[in-house]
């Protein structure tokens, strides 16, 4: 449960992010926001902006130290940019979302298609629906944001995708890396391979999620680290290895 003083900090964060130029509605996302935080984590909102109406230099003036990004400056794509933050002795982040990409995206999940993005820290990279997944998880602290249930068209063909990927990625890892002893190369695929089947089964699902970090629990994929333990160079090791992944990837979709 959270603190006193952490609902007083939300409170006055949320007074802050919401009284810049530009800014439409703010939310607070991460463990804060599902009630799993432990001490120490993360404070992760984001503002929701509409254009080029935002500017976020403005976030100087909160006189929170950190490192601020520009627009566009996390590669574009769905995750546009942001700020990490100390405010006192708390670890903020400030996510960019410009509501008219917002829109977009989700008139596309409702439609179940989707794009999927490169972003560092995510082995299978990111679903352009995670902007959906956010309005659907997040807490909403100021401003009016729609709250989207998993689109049944979405539901019916993002499994196959991610599916699809997922074989992909291990056959590669049976045809390149198996045959060199490459155990970096393989243990990176069986791994890549698992989160792109366990953003599957949670499409099937109708379940969202904005991270990798509980994305194999919640698929039940967590015997990957089984597979990866003692992993050795030699080949018929690794096509054990791939074999084994390929079998328990292909059971979770049952």
């Amino acid at each position: 449960m959270p603190g006193h003083d952490d609902e007083i900090f939300c409170a006055q964060a949320a007074d802050a992010l919401a009284g810049l130029p530009g800014v439409e509605a703010v939310s607070l996302g991460g463990s804060r926001a599902a009630g799993t935080a432990r001490p120490g984590s993360d404070w992760d909102f984001a503002v929701y902006y509409r254009g080029g109406g935002f500017r976020p230099d403005s976030l100087r003036g909160l006189g929170w130290p950190g490192d601020i990004f520009p627009v566009g400056g996390w590669g574009g794509g769905v995750f546009n940019g942001g700020a990490w933050l100390r405010a006192g002795d708390r670890s903020v982040d400030v996510h960019y979302r410009d509501l008219d990409d917002v829109g977009h995206q989700l008139a596309e999940a409702r439609a179940g298609r989707f794009r999927i993005e490169r972003l560092q820290f995510h082995l299978a990279g990111v679903p352009t629906y995670i902007v959906a997944a956010e309005l659907a998880l997040h807490r909403v602290l100021r401003g009016d944001l729609p709250r989207p249930r998993y689109p049944a068209a979405l539901r019916a063909s993002a499994p196959a995708r991610w599916q699809q990927d997922a074989q992909s990625t291990l056959s590669y890892a049976r045809a390149a890396h198996v045959p060199r002893g490459n155990l970096t190369g393989t243990a990176g695929a069986i791994a890549t391979a698992a989160c792109q089947t366990a953003h599957a089964v949670l499409a099937g699902r109708g379940q969202w999620i904005t991270n990798e970090k509980t994305l194999l629990e919640r698929a039940g994929l967590r015997g990957t680290d089984t597979i990866l333990a003692g992993l050795t160079p030699e080949p018929g090791h690794l096509a054990q290895a791939v074999d084994a992944a390929a079998a328990m990837l292909q059971a979770s979709l049952k």
